[in-house]
């Protein structure tokens, strides 16, 4: 009787090498159909694990219409997408409760299209004092120069700096367990931003951090931000009008957001 080769090899060697053969195939093959799902997927390191967080905090955020973003107004509650509206808390509320689904976490945004620092102050204790947030995020600056620029206001770089931390400094006595989080103002050169905004909106930016600076809270730095995609992206790109984001630019802002705050 002829023998094969496979002969001289004991079964259990063969289907060993077999193993290794489709175990070395599927190798090769996850490295070249880097697809997703249940599929093959490409070599990477892991996803890192979203930061811990206490449950049931209280998130806030705060500001004028970039906050603001057509959300419903007549509905309150927390992480309902119409009250969160269509910008960044929207996109950062999001992330935050898919990272942290057990922790029963409450989003609230409370933004209001064409406000001010007065206007902030005037609200703040049904806006954000009585929902007791853990994490309150301010993003207020754009109108105080716009609407001077348009004579509706008179407020200088100093009300605006000495209001700013007058809020502060109210939300620190009534809340003191509570994390500020200031966003730094931003605009982009096209759209409504001409060069007559300059150099008094740097100023006011500036304002907005020297106050972050003397409470020692965090700070997003949104124009740095801004400055930086611009290097390689057409600033109308991120905000067409030059202040309100585009969905690119409150995505971009959403992932600032969380990096920098950590949740």
């Amino acid at each position: 009787m002829n023998q094969n080769s496979n002969d001289n090899n004991p079964p259990a060697l063969d289907n060993r090498r077999d193993v290794l053969k489709r175990s070395l195939l599927l190798a090769s093959a996850a490295t070249a159909f880097p697809l997703v799902g249940n599929a093959f997927q490409a070599s990477a390191a892991p996803a890192p694990l979203a930061p811990e967080i206490e449950p049931n905090q209280v998130i806030l955020f705060q500001g004028d219409s970039i906050t603001d973003a057509h959300r419903d107004r007549k509905r309150a509650g927390a992480n309902d997408p119409a009250a969160l509206g269509n910008g960044y808390p929207m996109f950062a509320a999001g992330g935050i409760l898919a990272s942290h689904p057990s922790a029963n976490l409450k989003v609230y945004n409370r933004g209001i299209s064409g406000n001010k620092v007065p206007d902030l102050d005037n609200r703040w204790e049904k806006d954000c004092i009585d929902l007791k947030p853990n994490v309150v995020s301010i993003l207020i600056g754009v109108n105080d120069i716009w609407h001077k620029m348009a004579g509706r206001y008179d407020g200088t770089v100093e009300t605006y700096r000495d209001g700013y931390a007058a809020l502060i400094e109210r939300t620190q006595k009534a809340l003191p367990d509570t994390r500020i989080v200031v966003c730094e103002p931003f605009v982009l050169r096209c759209g409504a931003v001409k060069d007559d905004w300059f150099p008094e909106f740097d100023q006011r930016r500036e304002a907005a951090l020297e106050v972050a600076d003397r409470f020692k809270l965090t700070v997003v730095p949104f124009q740095t931000m801004f400055d930086e995609a611009i290097k390689t992206t057409e600033p109308a790109y991120w905000a067409a009008d030059g202040v309100h984001p585009t969905i690119a630019g409150h995505a971009l802002m959403a992932t600032k957001w969380r990096e920098v705050v950590g949740i």
